[in-house]
């Protein structure tokens, strides 16, 4: 049996999404848990568009056995349109089985995202990608004001979950409330497992 771990899954166009993984990832470290990268292939209009087994760079593509397995799960998307980006919705429709077993039944769960507009839906984004998460029975886990990050930030963070501002053209980096809010997110999901692993 492997050693306990959170799976951090999350889809990214253009790789703001994508270090915000990378912090939660840092946070759930921090708190002495693994933390396992993984994303999801796009999705394509075309109907003989196949992905290839291993994405050229970044994270390996999640399995259903990496969400089986963890003890915890952070889900990222960008927004679109006040959703999650239709990669992430796929992933998560081919799940119906860990549902039926409830494999994800009490495992604490949390949600992120980056948009383009300062007012582009980011919390409309969190509470979609809430709703397959309750389905499953997960545990919810969002970010009290006791994070300062939220009283302090000028760009994302909502108590729902870490968020981003990328800016218009995507350029804008993880500001230091915004990278703060994200380890705070991995460090509680990190802290809620081994809680709950007792």
């Amino acid at each position: 049996m492997s050693s306990p771990y959170i799976l951090v899954l999350y889809y990214s166009r253009h790789g703001a999404t994508a270090e915000m993984a990378r912090q939660i990832a840092r946070g759930v470290e921090m708190a002495g848990l693994e933390a396992r990268l993984r994303t999801v292939p796009a999705v394509s209009s075309e109907c003989e568009a196949v992905a290839p087994d291993v994405p050229a760079d970044g994270a390996m593509y999640a399995t259903l056995d990496d969400l089986k397995h963890c003890s915890g799960l952070a889900l990222g998307s960008p927004t679109r349109f006040g959703n999650m980006a239709a990669p992430l919705k796929y992933f998560l429709d081919g799940t119906s089985n860990l549902w039926l077993t409830g494999e994800l039944v009490g495992k604490p769960a949390g949600v992120f995202t980056s948009t383009a507009s300062l007012h582009g839906g980011q919390e409309a984004t969190l509470l979609s990608m809430m709703l397959p998460l309750l389905h499953h029975g997960m545990l919810l886990c969002g970010l009290p004001y006791s994070e300062s990050a939220l009283l302090d930030t000028r760009g994302g963070g909502t108590p729902y979950g870490p968020s981003h501002h990328a800016g218009g053209d995507g350029k804008r980096a993880l500001d230091e409330h915004e990278t703060a809010l994200c380890r705070a997110l991995g460090q509680r999901l990190a802290q809620t497992a081994s809680k709950l692993e007792r």
